[in-house]
């Protein structure tokens, strides 16, 4: 089971800026207000995010069969998903498979397809997958619960059309495959007229929740990844979530510790990776806290204007380009190291040099040691300043941990938003840029929204140079 040390984010060790026990005790009936939340929320069917690691047998298995059934005609498996749809696939790919996955061969990816996700709309994006990779012989996973995702429709019409050209309606049936909501939207819709393979979202489970539902399972599944030991590790996360003493239960800690500090003026969380194949954790992670937390009303309809702002981080690369800011900086960031004890791969510096005092201590010395302890530098760092940190330390990256690592902060955000009393689960602000969007466009129903914006004030060339 992975580690949450919060030793450094305790006045005990760094000072004012830390939180006292009493800060606990003070917040006794909010945490066990929030807790009763969760769990009545859960009972109720509101909270489906926390049934997945049990209720998905027969999806595994499906997803299981059609990978191997696929697998060997399909050279690369292609998401065309954006925001939770996107992230969750390559933060889990990047922390199981190897960082060069789609340059090896194939036979050293254990036979199975290359792996891309087109998640922006920048014209260059597909342009150029498409002279790495034959898109006739690629399997689009077209991923959006609505069906009216503008980014991710608008790919997969101009992708149906070119495989229409090239290899014709019946082959292009078999190249696409369909991740969306079970009943409504244009997507399953879609799907059924067309014949597309298709799996589904749960109705109760958001976008950047979805990672352990076939949005994030099936592209793990066509890239070697156990998803049976994803959701198995998500499980023991959950038995240790369900305790209702906030010291005791890891997700609940996580999301106080935050909360203390946001009303405090720590307005920033700082997620910092000591580990290359953790580094799009942080870019999940960055939607699931700022989208989920950041409201401008609270459940009252009074504007609060909460929320914490998310900055990515990767150790040992950013310590020569952010951690200057955060050690002697404002006060106003919490950082959260990820660390690991037992690397995948061990690497020996050799023993040169040793006539070279500065250079000659490095021999001798693994890559596995030299990270750990510039992690504990690190740490050390913010801890004489006087910063808050905590710590998150996996045994080893693999799918159960990972799980773990997922299935955490999403309990740790729904907390979270609970004690705020904001609702973690709706993104109202998204949805005002997606209906400009539309109205730009002149989609129906956004008639309204479109004299709305052409009503705004015209900007003013002094100010552009």
């Amino acid at each position: 089971m992975l580690k949450l040390d919060y030793n450094y984010m305790m006045s005990d060790f760094i000072g004012g800026h830390g939180i006292a026990i009493a800060d606990f005790n003070n917040l006794k009936s909010k945490f066990e207000s929030a807790h009763k939340a969760m769990e009545d929320k859960r009972k109720a069917g509101k909270m489906d995010f926390r049934e997945l690691p049990y209720n998905q047998d027969a999806v595994v298995g499906d997803i299981l069969d059609y990978a191997a059934a696929m697998r060997d005609s399909v050279d690369a498996f292609v998401v065309l998903g954006i925001g939770g749809s996107a992230l969750g696939p390559m933060a889990v790919h990047q922390a199981v498979n190897n960082p060069y996955y789609n340059e090896l061969p194939r036979d050293k990816r254990g036979g199975n397809p290359k792996f891309y996700v087109a998640d922006n709309v920048d014209p260059e994006r597909l342009t150029y997958l498409f002279q790495a990779v034959d898109p006739a012989k690629c399997l689009f996973n077209v991923v959006s619960k609505s069906g009216s995702t503008s980014e991710t429709m608008s790919q997969f019409m101009y992708i149906k059309e070119l495989l229409e050209k090239t290899i014709g309606k019946e082959e292009s049936r078999r190249r696409i495959v369909c991740t969306t909501d079970r009943h409504s939207g244009n997507l399953i819709k879609i799907a059924k007229d067309e014949g597309y393979k298709t799996y589904y979202i749960p109705s109760g489970v958001g976008g950047r929740f979805s990672q352990l539902t076939p949005v994030g399972l099936l592209p793990a599944a066509f890239c070697g990844i156990d998803i049976s030991a994803l959701l198995e590790g998500a499980a023991d996360m959950d038995k240790a979530c369900l305790n209702p003493c906030v010291r005791e239960n890891p997700g609940y800690m996580y999301a106080a510790l935050h909360y203390i500090l946001m009303e405090k003026g720590k307005n920033m969380s700082v997620m910092m990776p000591y580990a290359d194949s953790l580094k799009y954790m942080s870019d999940w992670y960055a939607q699931l806290w700022a989208e989920s937390l950041g409201k401008r009303f609270d459940n009252n309809g009074r504007e609060v204007f909460a929320g914490q702002t998310p900055v990515k981080a990767l150790g040992v690369t950013d310590q020569h380009s952010q951690v200057q800011l955060y050690a002697e900086g404002p006060f106003d960031k919490i950082t959260v190291f990820l660390g690991v004890d037992e690397y995948r791969e061990t690497l020996l510096v050799p023993k040169t040099y040793q006539d070279i005092s500065s250079l000659g201590f490095l021999g001798g010395v693994t890559h596995n040691q030299l990270i750990q302890v510039e992690r504990m530098a690190t740490e050390y760092a913010l801890l004489r300043a006087g910063r808050p940190s905590m710590t998150i330390t996996l045994p080893k990256v693999t799918e159960h941990t990972v799980g773990q690592l997922l299935y955490l902060f999403e309990v740790a955000t729904a907390f979270a938003g609970e004690l705020m009393d904001i609702n973690a689960f709706d993104q109202p602000g998204v949805e005002e840029g997606k209906n400009a969007t539309y109205a730009y466009f002149g989609r129906p129903g956004y008639e309204e929204k479109k004299k709305e914006m052409d009503a705004k004030p015209e900007k003013n060339n002094d100010y552009i140079i």
